[in-house]
């Protein structure tokens, strides 16, 4: 598994976030706010509402809008969930949210 350590930030950031899944082939979420790491089995995604696990086979970006904060995957989707609840302490790092 390669590791990609680009991270991609939206300057303006959406307020409301959004999760199509078309036929566990193609995702589309709105409201992010950055990738922060991707290969093709597992995305870690920031969004309005906290971290967004996407794990699968053979997964590729294939529409990333940094100004609307609209990301588009497509590939075999096997998983998807949040790593945190975003109504708990915003200030806590990753990692601090990660190891509650």
């Amino acid at each position: 598994m390669i590791q990609e350590t680009n991270h991609y930030s939206a300057p303006t950031q959406a307020t409301e976030h959004e999760v199509k899944v078309r036929n566990r082939r193609m995702i589309e979420i709105s409201g992010v706010k950055e990738v922060d790491s991707f290969d093709n089995e597992e995305f870690l995604l920031e969004t309005v509402l906290g971290y967004l696990m996407i794990r699968g086979e053979n997964l590729q970006i294939k529409t990333l809008d940094v100004t609307q904060g609209k990301v588009e995957i497509k590939g075999k989707l096997m998983d998807f969930s949040y790593l945190d609840d975003h109504q708990h302490d915003q200030s806590k790092g990753f990692l601090g949210k990660l190891f509650k």
